[in-house]
């Protein structure tokens, strides 16, 4: 018998932008803190402390340098969930659409 032919993967055609009205926005990974955190600095001058939940712990390799979509978890919290890792061509999709500074960028590499 003969191996099943795996279905190709439909291209996720829609990025996941932030909104300030459900608590999401723009963060850049620092450094790893361990026990799945990582400590971020987002688009708005924070630096918070992000969880990696189970869903993405294995399927998504997050290092420092890494553009991320997080949720907050409360209005005056230092503390958030990552909701989505950004690709290379994500990212230049959304610098092009302004939504990400080209400097934070340049700036979140010069950290690392």
């Amino acid at each position: 018998m003969g191996k099943k032919s795996k279905e190709p993967e439909e291209a996720k055609t829609e990025i996941p932008l932030p909104n300030p009205e459900e608590g999401t926005t723009i963060c850049g990974v620092i450094r790893h803190l361990g026990g799945d955190y990582v400590l971020v600095r987002c688009i708005d001058g924070y630096e918070r402390k992000a969880r990696i939940p189970g869903k993405l712990r294995k399927k998504v390799w997050i290092v420092e340098g890494d553009i991320i979509l997080v949720g907050l978890w409360g209005a005056g919290s230092d503390k958030c969930d990552v909701i989505h890792k950004y690709s290379r061509s994500e990212i230049g999709i959304l610098i092009d659409r302004k939504i990400i500074p080209k400097e934070f960028v340049d700036a979140l590499s010069g950290l690392i």
